[in-house]
């Protein structure tokens, strides 16, 4: 005799010699239907789902674990993309668009290395003939007499010597090829050196050292002792950053005063995706029978600087979310063992009145996936909607997958998956006598 059928005749009044007909009928007939037909998937969702709602309460504060582990993992992946697009943004808005060419270099005696070729002095007007190359200049340092950079044109023995700034010589259109900002004045431009004009562009490190804050009094700076008109103060270089706490004067005035004999490299502003054709094409415009003796440095793709920072924002973000994530299906865990806990008898009536241990668990298990199923969607949402909120606040450009979202609704079933499984197994072992004795 089955056990639907034994719990059904234990409630029925006893009557000796006289046998019910019909109710022995309807009892044949239900032992003849199979029990998937009697309790299939349907109805154990059905089950699961009215319990989880008949306790608001718990269920709003059982989500709420999942809603905040899910939530944090989504928006500290699309925290982690947006800053690392962000970071690789501003890397690759500099190295994308810097050509640099110079001589190639060989080791002489002594361990020195002395270049092996020289560029010429109309590498700017060759460069930007090029399709590609926006801007142009050369530049080199230049060697003057030691302690020779000064504001003043006396030197005073009483008055302790300061290290002078550095010296560079350039081509007209230098700042605009590094991407500098003239801060006061104006920058000299071709004309200045082609006639080997006396004039001097200070970095804003150097005008601070010189203790020049301003041109319009047309202030002068004196270099191995010859007179240097300043034209302008520049700061915020994208490159060469080192030229801001130095001097920079035209490479007609570096030749004629101090013997300047040829330009130490030619760099270039080109649009970005230009790199890998103009690293052949630069050679040929500026030694066309030489192309070997120099060496240029040309963007191929985004920087290996960003692509790391971007590995390491991103291990940071994931951890954290992982550390989140795992509180939240601790949460649904401890509810989930509670639940069985509170609902001993409940379950001895179910294995009373004929319900498997397999279908205990099984409604057990349903109710913490779907658990973890809403914490993962509303979570979900939310970490996108965090994502969205603070790069339109910042003014960044939100990076999320898609696939994050729909991974994070997944790994909330998931996670209710695996935290209603002991529970689970726990309330399917309980015996339906011990369960109802201690209920009583």
């Amino acid at each position: 005799m089955t056990a639907p059928r034994r719990a059904l005749l234990r409630w029925l009044p006893r009557r000796r010699n006289r046998p019910n007909a019909e109710l022995t009928t309807a009892v044949a007939e239900a032992d003849r239907v199979p029990r998937a037909d009697r309790f299939g998937f349907g109805d154990l969702v059905l089950e699961a789902t009215v319990d989880i709602g008949s306790r608001p309460g718990r269920l709003v504060m059982t989500i709420a674990g999942t809603v905040l582990g899910i939530g944090a993992l989504v928006a500290t992946i699309g925290f982690a993309q947006t800053a690392a697009g962000q970071i690789a943004r501003q890397f690759d808005a500099a190295a994308a668009t810097h050509l640099s060419i110079g001589p190639a270099e060989a080791e002489a005696r002594g361990g020195q290395s002395v270049a092996t070729a020289s560029l010429p002095w109309d590498a700017p007007q060759r460069l930007e003939s090029l399709v590609g190359v926006e801007a142009a200049a050369v530049l080199a340092a230049v060697t003057p007499p030691e302690n020779s950079i000064t504001a003043v044109p006396i030197n005073d023995p009483s008055v302790a010597t300061a290290a002078p700034p550095a010296l560079f010589a350039a081509s007209g259109g230098i700042l605009e090829t590094l991407g500098g900002t003239v801060v006061t004045g104006r920058a000299f431009d071709a004309g200045h050196d082609t006639r080997g004009d006396r004039v001097a562009l200070l970095g804003a490190g150097a005008a601070e050292r010189l203790s020049i804050n301003r041109v319009d009094t047309q202030p002068s700076i004196f270099i191995g002792g010859t007179a240097y008109a300043v034209v302008g103060i520049f700061d915020d270089l994208q490159r060469r950053a080192e030229l801001v706490d130095a001097v920079v004067i035209p490479t007609g005035a570096a030749r004629s005063d101090f013997g300047l004999s040829a330009p130490g490299d030619a760099i270039a502003h080109i649009t970005v995706g230009t790199g890998p054709q103009l690293r052949e094409q630069a050679p040929l415009a500026l030694a066309p029978d030489a192309i070997d003796t120099l060496e240029v440095s040309a963007p191929q793709g985004r920087s290996d600087l960003a692509r790391d920072v971007q590995c390491d924002v991103n291990v940071v973000f994931v951890i954290l979310g992982v550390i989140v994530l795992l509180a939240g299906g601790l949460g649904i865990a401890n509810v989930t063992t509670l639940s069985v806990l509170e609902r001993t008898g409940e379950i001895g009536l179910r294995r009373a009145l004929g319900a498997t241990g397999r279908q205990i668990a099984g409604q057990f298990v349903v109710e913490s996936v779907v658990i973890g199923l809403l914490g993962g969607l509303i979570g979900a949402a939310l970490g996108v909607f965090e994502v969205l909120a603070v790069a339109v606040a910042q003014q960044w450009t939100p990076v999320l997958d898609p696939l994050v979202a729909v991974a994070g609704t997944v790994l909330g079933a998931l996670i209710g998956l695996a935290a209603g499984g002991i529970p689970a197994r726990r309330a399917s072992r309980i015996e339906p006598v011990v369960a109802l004795r201690g209920n009583a």
